[in-house]
């Protein structure tokens, strides 16, 4: 191994850690990695940042902005909850249709936007059917998975491997020295991945109805959410005495949250009855005080602040949820403003006018020292407050509300609007099959942002709120990268690697250790850059054995589509906490799928795309 190969792949082992790990922002690991590119002379400046130019990170940034006309204008949500209308309490039926519907939306939109859209829905449903949330999500976010491998646009993953694809077609050194036909290696059309992507999505739906039913947990609706929460152990009511230092203090300077680790959640006086806890409310003595806290720490700290606790108080559903006042459940989604900051940062109760009494994270609830702590995308927050508040929160598109019957705010007047926009980018994606002339994928998808914008389906202020620049940052980054694989021929070692180990068993054992090598990847890294990283290295080593570049390349992408053993993938973690879900759970569901989806590829794809 050479210098140059060596620093390539420290520079990939270094950036797949810090992937796992999840410390730092993908994207900001992307920059680093391009930076250490440079820094040690592998490329020059041109060379690694020539990904940010290429067209396809233009296409995914316009398609992000396609589909948040969509859900602007409530399509998404609409077709999500006609669902409803039309299913029983059978669970088997629920399931199937549930999975169809993901897989069918997920073909032409973003699967993590289906499955943000369907949980609410499906959660709503099993409430009503009386089964078991964790029976339904788990499916939902499988579906939506699998429906991304039909078409394109289907996933980001498809996009970024066809425009990668055809980076490598443009090479004329890699045509000339293997006598290639510009067609082996040009991008994918539309529809070609649909034949295989149909059966994927056909046997996917098979074994979650035969197998995946009986290894689903039955977990989620066990009582109330205080219930739930085991909010009875956290709560108690205190009562301001005479000599507190509290008295003619507002609630805001009394400081019991950051000073004594104590969340003031109602304040009960006199015959005011119930006051909301707000930070102007001004504190007076015998005012009763319903706290959020560990016992102890209210008996630690009673006589600093000239509190008692009341002896005989019991916790119930009505001290939560008063009148008006309800609790509901939100999930912050990815790329929402609160990853990465506290609710005192946030300065979330007075912002929204709702108060959090537990964090749910994968499971865990974290019922103290709240605002203090750091959240996360997939992050589930147990908030009290009024309805308008709660919805006015999920309408400026942080969080989701994980409860069916609140209202979506679209702009339903424009809907038609928005599906032509989409309609006419489809439509010319296709030109080559009804014109004399193709045309090009960046404009199909630009002239569909530009018709949408002109109706003002979307408004010109919202369009860069619908793109997920993280994921930009990355695929650029991830091409430059594969530049430096190829300048180094650190993609021709490992390729050697795969060949020496696989090769002695023919030409589809080498295409089936690249699926493998490439759904081990997806699990650390992001699917698009696991299928950036392994692609160069399987289009080479198929030419390098007289086999059919484009057989490999299919075949990667595909198994970059199979997130199902780790609840990492998005539209998995979208499910994780309102699912109830354990780690394990993805393994022992996710693992026979992930076997069943190689059979079928190693099956059908030498079939559509011939390995000779």
């Amino acid at each position: 191994m050479t210098q140059p190969i060596a620093t390539v792949l420290v520079l990939l082992l270094v950036a797949v850690v810090l992937f796992a790990l999840e410390k730092i922002p993908v994207d900001v690991v992307t920059i680093m990695l391009v930076v250490g590119l440079v820094l040690t002379g592998t490329l020059n400046v041109p060379e690694a940042f020539a990904g940010f130019g290429n067209d396809i990170v233009i296409t995914i940034g316009g398609l992000f902005i396609l589909t948040g006309g969509l859900v602007k204008t409530g399509v998404v949500d609409a077709v999500g909850r006609r669902l409803h209308r039309i299913t029983g309490g059978d669970e088997f039926r629920l399931t199937a249709l549930v999975m169809c519907v993901a897989a069918a939306m997920s073909s032409f939109f973003n699967n993590t936007t289906v499955a943000a859209m369907m949980v609410p829905v499906v959660i709503g449903i099993a409430h009503r059917a009386k089964i078991k949330p964790s029976k339904l999500l788990m499916p939902v976010a499988f579906g939506s998975i699998l429906g991304g491998t039909c078409t394109l646009i289907g996933t980001s993953t498809n996009l970024a491997v066809s425009g990668a694809l055809g980076k490598l077609g443009q090479n004329q050194e890699l045509a000339a020295r293997h006598a290639l036909d510009p067609a082996v290696l040009a991008p994918f059309t539309m529809f070609e991945l649909t034949p295989v992507g149909i059966a994927i999505v056909a046997v996917g739906l098979l074994y979650m109805l035969i197998a995946g039913l009986r290894l689903l947990p039955a977990r989620g609706e066990a009582g109330s959410l205080m219930d739930q929460y085991q909010m009875r152990e956290y709560i108690s009511e205190v009562i301001v005495l005479p000599d507190s230092p509290l008295v003619g203090k507002t609630l805001a300077e009394g400081n019991l949250s950051e000073m004594l680790d104590l969340t003031v959640i109602g304040i009960i006086r006199g015959k005011q009855g119930r006051l909301p806890p707000r930070g102007e409310e001004m504190l007076f003595a015998g005012d009763l005080l319903l706290v959020q806290g560990r016992r102890e720490d209210i008996l630690r700290v009673k006589k600093e602040a000239g509190i008692e606790i009341k002896p005989d108080f019991e916790l119930s559903r009505k001290d939560l949820e008063p009148g008006d006042v309800e609790l509901y459940e939100v999930l912050v989604l990815r790329g929402s403003e609160f990853n990465g900051r506290s609710l005192r940062s946030l300065d979330f109760r007075d912002r929204y006018d709702l108060t959090v009494f537990a964090i749910n994270r994968h499971g865990m609830a974290l019922l103290t020292k709240l605002s203090s702590v750091i959240l996360r995308f997939g992050d589930v927050l147990l908030v009290q407050g009024r309805k308008e508040a709660a919805e006015r929160l999920a309408n400026e598109g942080q969080v989701m509300l994980l409860e069916e019957g609140l209202a979506r705010h679209g702009r339903e007047d424009k809907r038609w609007w928005a599906v032509g926009s989409f309609a006419l980018f489809l439509s010319l994606s296709m030109s080559r099959y009804y014109l004399p002339f193709e045309v090009p994928l960046v404009i199909a998808v630009l002239l569909g942002v530009l018709m949408l914008l002109a109706s003002r389906a979307l408004l010109v202020q919202e369009m860069y709120e619908q793109v997920d620049f993280r994921l930009l940052v990355l695929i650029a980054g991830m091409i430059s990268f594969g530049t430096a694989m190829e300048r180094t021929r650190a993609d021709q070692y490992l390729a050697d690697l795969i060949v020496q180990n696989f090769q002695a068993y023919g030409g589809l054992a080498v295409m089936a250790g690249f699926f493998l090598l490439t759904v081990a990847l997806t699990q650390p890294m992001s699917n698009q850059a696991a299928a950036l990283v392994v692609l160069p290295i399987a289009i080479k080593t198929a030419l390098a054995l007289g086999l059919n570049p484009r057989s490999f390349a299919v075949a990667v992408t595909y198994a970059a589509s199979c997130s199902f053993l780790t609840p990492l993938e998005p539209a998995c973690v979208l499910v994780y906490t309102p699912g109830r879900y354990r780690f394990l759970d993805f393994v022992k569901v996710g693992s026979p799928l992930t076997a069943a989806v190689f059979a079928i590829v190693m099956l059908l794809v030498p079939i559509f795309w011939p390995l000779k």
